[in-house]
């Protein structure tokens, strides 16, 4: 009996070996498997950055051109104007459309301005004869007020509280 309680107790071990031996055999292959999608992938984005790289590296190459060229260009047309640097930067300003845009730009700044001329006179006299100096500071002195005024309605700006209050050109004398 006992012989047959160690053969059997063979036979369970042996058993279990093998179900042991192919849980192993299948966690092999398992770690294998992962092991090839692991490295597809990093094969993958090994090849994704190395053709970043070359993208970035070619762009860089290009940049590269375009400056030497464009060094060139500057070169050649400061040759062609004898070196002068100021003609050089005007044609360059007005080739790149420079003044047109500032022009746009300005055009834009005053879109919506309500527009206003002030014609300012001092009086009808010449600065000769009597107190010609003093005539001319009373001119400008008598030309602030309207001038406050139209900044203000132009603007909404209001003019330093020392400088004076905010008087009606008709007013002042």
């Amino acid at each position: 009996m006992s012989l047959e309680i160690v053969q059997e107790a063979n036979w369970e071990l042996y058993n279990k070996q093998k179900a042991a031996e192919a849980i192993l055999y299948e966690k092999e292959k398992e770690a294998q498997a992962q092991k090839a999608t692991t490295e597809a992938a990093f094969y993958a984005l090994q090849q994704l950055a190395d053709g970043e790289l070359y993208a970035k590296q070619k762009e860089v190459a290009g940049l590269v051109a375009l400056g030497r060229a464009q060094g060139i260009y500057i070169c050649t047309l400061l040759d062609a104007l004898g070196g002068n640097y100021n003609a050089l930067r005007d044609y360059l300003m007005i080739n790149g459309g420079m003044f047109q845009e500032i022009a746009k730009i300005n055009g834009e700044a005053v879109r919506g301005l309500q527009h206003k001329i002030s014609i300012w006179t001092n009086g009808g006299g010449g600065e000769g004869g009597d107190g010609g100096a003093m005539k001319a500071v009373a001119v400008v002195y008598r030309m602030l007020p309207p001038l406050f005024k139209t900044i203000h309605e132009q603007t909404g700006m209001l003019p330093l509280a020392w400088v004076g209050a905010l008087l009606d050109s008709n007013n002042v004398n």
